[in-house]
């Protein structure tokens, strides 16, 4: 009745599945593979020294904080997002808060509102949106340089 590996969804490895008509309040700690297809309020975090990745479906929310070594948006985040090896923003996500990454992919259709900052160096990289009149995808092209 209960397997014990993961399954295959969108070509991303599973281990938890938060369904589309779930809504979690409050907040969640999560290791290896987490598809949230739901709605969850509050902070989401990957537990210390485990690999981690969290994928947010096109049908799914979060409203809080992300903390996870690697985060793939394509729905509706609001709040902070911290991504400790990859964030991948896909052509349906759509971001109002900071992003703090390592390595960003945006693809065409990415909408961000906030910042872009990089975590490799010790003081980061910011790179305000608003104030350069880039587009997500520009930006996150010369937050790599």
């Amino acid at each position: 009745m209960f397997k014990s590996k993961s399954t295959q969804r969108d070509g991303f490895a599973i281990d938890t599945l938060i369904g589309p008509d779930v809504v979690i309040r409050g907040d969640l700690e999560f290791s290896g593979g987490l598809y949230v297809e739901g709605r969850i309020v509050g902070k989401v975090s990957a537990i210390e020294g485990k690999a981690a990745s969290l994928l947010l479906a096109e049908q799914g929310s979060i409203e809080g904080e992300i903390s996870a070594p690697v985060v793939i948006i394509n729905g509706t985040m609001t709040g902070d997002v911290h991504a400790a090896e990859r964030i991948e923003l896909a052509q349906k996500a759509r971001v109002e808060g900071n992003v703090h990454y390592t390595v960003v992919e945006m693809s065409a259709g990415a909408q961000l509102t906030g910042r872009l900052v990089h975590a490799g160096s010790g003081q980061g990289k910011v790179v305000p949106l608003a104030e350069s009149g880039a587009t997500p995808i520009t930006a996150a092209k010369a937050a790599k340089a």
